[in-house]
């Protein structure tokens, strides 16, 4: 199957313009379709061998190994697209992968932070050096954008623009949008520029944040910045980079911002992507309603009893 796949992959780089972490999580997940196969049957795989049957197994082995139902949907939905292109390219007659149905189950509601423990966080950087500038920026552009980490990573200088609050995005897929960038943001992102070493001359592009050296910051050194400050926060060690932007979601639902308007913001392709926030948003009007209301208590068998 690996010549089969190295087809697959080259397409999605060439035709489709995905991302590098896209093409890595499809050559993942369909390497380890096959071989599981091969273990199963102790032989190679072709993609013309695959059965529906073979893949229950697989689905079956994934549920058994714990695996949550949203990494097994898609794994599923990358063997469909697989098996797509490979009845396009006369490889296999069948889709094997169509007649399977993605794990039944409820949605996990998206951990966010209070606006307290925003405010916490976001006034935890040291401001006295470089690095505590650009961590104060990093989390301030976070928050304001509703960034994914490796949007934020992939930041540049000329995406900025100050006059306008905005910021350009390239997001999933290669598409770009833009973000809005709050007056604490930009002031934030004007210190740590001030204070800011040098770009190096190696750097093809000026990226906006750097580490130590002054080359671009990668996904994981932002995470572990992260978890710096979590801890001296004492915050739910829950949170990640991707927390802050369910809370920038969450926020602007709460203060009554359009769906429409944050799927945009958040770069979504569909408005079911973004909904989710709206059951977040709704669970706290709730809970809102049942501290705060003096009759909001359920009502018990005395209480209703006759009426």
């Amino acid at each position: 199957m690996h010549t089969e796949v190295a087809q697959f992959l080259r397409y999605l780089d060439v035709e489709k313009n995905a991302s590098d972490l896209t093409i890595k999580s499809y050559r993942e997940d369909l390497m380890d379709m096959a071989d599981f196969l091969t273990d199963e049957g102790s032989r190679s795989v072709a993609p013309s061998d695959v059965s529906p049957n073979d893949l229950r197994g697989y689905v079956t082995a994934l549920h058994e190994a714990g695996y949550a139902r949203s990494s097994i949907s898609r794994k599923l939905a990358s063997l469909r697209s697989f098996y797509r292109f490979a009845q396009r390219q006369e490889m296999v007659d069948s889709n094997p992968a169509k007649p399977l149905r993605n794990p039944r189950g409820g949605r996990k509601l998206p951990h966010f932070l209070t606006g307290d423990e925003i405010r916490s966080l976001l006034a935890a950087p040291d401001a006295s050096g470089e690095m505590g500038l650009r961590d104060s920026a990093i989390l301030e552009v976070i928050y304001s954008a509703g960034l994914r980490v490796s949007e934020l990573v992939g930041m540049n200088d000329r995406d900025i623009d100050f006059e306008e609050g905005v910021v350009r995005i390239r997001g999933k897929g290669r598409k770009e949008r833009f973000g809005a960038l709050g007056k604490y943001a930009i002031a934030a992102l004007h210190r740590y520029f001030a204070a800011r070493r040098p770009c190096p001359t190696n750097e093809r592009e000026s990226p906006t944040f750097r580490n130590k050296f002054g080359s671009r910051l990668t996904s994981r050194s932002v995470a572990r910045m992260l978890e710096k400050y979590i801890l001296q926060c004492g915050l739910d060690t829950r949170t990640t980079p991707h927390t802050l932007r369910h809370s920038f979601a969450t926020h602007l639902l709460d203060g009554g911002a359009d769906i429409r308007s944050v799927q945009e913001l958040l770069g979504h392709k569909s408005l079911v992507t973004t909904q989710i926030y709206t059951h977040v948003s709704t669970s706290n009007i709730k809970a809102a309603y049942v501290k705060a209301h003096p009759r909001a208590g359920k009502p018990n068998s005395k209480a209703t009893r006759g009426s």
